[in-house]
């Protein structure tokens, strides 16, 4: 299977929750892009020379008003690419119902989080079952939860609801200060009950290491934040590097060839499930196939380069 060419984009801090275990400081949980700066996003991915995945995250994107009323409008409307969004699912139901139909035949995935300490599972599955039933048939629909240690018996009794509505559960081990979170011997037993033995990207957020593995984050991968600043992932952002340009100011540009990634964990499944690392295969998905159909030039084979790269403001490509 093709990479499937992926920007996450943040388009707001603003979120309703204010969950204990959340990876985003508060600092970061504010603030979305005046209307003058969405256009210049929207402008920006209208000139992209390849179809992207624009998978949108906050905060919460359906906490900030320009989501519906035009980022994702405008997305349909002046660009080829596929839509995609992680929600926490507490929007009116009017509201998703709408999104759904917006984006019938334009929908990769909706990853919908949910938090126990803010919603019940049987309250936060009956909108799931509900969403599911008007997104685009050949869309993919995954249901995520933190682990959080000392938790662990609430997950698993919320997996069975979720499961009895035909739904699956991802979980994702809780990440803090840049690792991932410890866990008491109870805890670990009954992680393995919930994410089964050597569970891949597509089935949990193990949060392993793919260091020293080619990657193609700064390529055919990439962060954005509301501010237009571009990174080429979360870790190299967290670490202040493989900064990649400003959308406001004109200077993002993406790199040519891949990098061996030089980080002990990769705290998001994203590019693993887009194809994106060397040796793990990408998650097969209906949405991607019309992509995998396509006669969209591939960019040349990989070359190692120098993890010098990654220094800030290197803009090089």
């Amino acid at each position: 299977m093709k990479r499937q060419p992926t920007i996450e984009w943040q388009v707001c801090g603003t979120c309703n929750y204010d969950c204990s275990y959340c990876i985003q400081s508060k600092v970061y949980r504010t603030g979305h892009p005046t209307p003058e700066q969405v256009e210049q996003f929207l402008q920006f991915f209208a000139g992209l020379p390849k179809r992207f995945e624009i998978k949108m995250t906050g905060g919460e994107p359906f906490a900030f008003r320009g989501f519906m009323d035009r980022i994702v409008p405008g997305l349909i409307e002046r660009t080829p690419h596929t839509i995609s969004v992680l929600t926490n699912l507490s929007a009116p139901l009017s509201l998703i119902e709408r999104f759904a139909t917006l984006t019938q035949g334009r929908l990769g995935v909706v990853s919908a989080s949910l938090h126990l300490e803010f919603t019940s599972p049987e309250s936060f599955v009956e909108k799931a079952v509900l969403l599911r039933a008007k997104m685009d048939p050949r869309s993919h629909l995954t249901i995520n939860t933190v682990l959080v240690p000392g938790r662990l018996s609430a997950v698993l009794a919320a997996r069975d609801i979720v499961e009895q509505a035909g739904l699956k559960l991802f979980p994702q081990i809780m990440k803090i200060d840049g690792g991932t979170a410890s866990y008491s011997d109870e805890d670990q037993a009954m992680i393995a009950s919930l994410v089964g033995e050597k569970p891949t990207p597509d089935r949990a957020n193990m949060a392993p290491s793919y260091k020293g593995k080619l990657c193609y984050a700064g390529v055919d991968y990439l962060v954005l934040l509301q501010n237009g600043d571009g990174w080429s992932c979360r870790t190299a952002r967290r670490f202040k590097q493989g900064f990649l340009g400003n959308v406001f100011a004109g200077t993002l540009k993406q790199w040519e060839s891949a990098s061996p990634c030089p980080y002990n964990i990769c705290p998001c499944t994203v590019p693993a499930n887009r194809g994106m690392i060397e040796g793990v295969s990408a998650a097969q998905r209906k949405y991607q196939q019309e992509h995998e159909d396509s006669d969209e030039k591939e960019l040349p084979d990989a070359k190692l380069i120098p993890l010098s790269r990654l220094q800030v403001g290197d803009f090089r490509a």
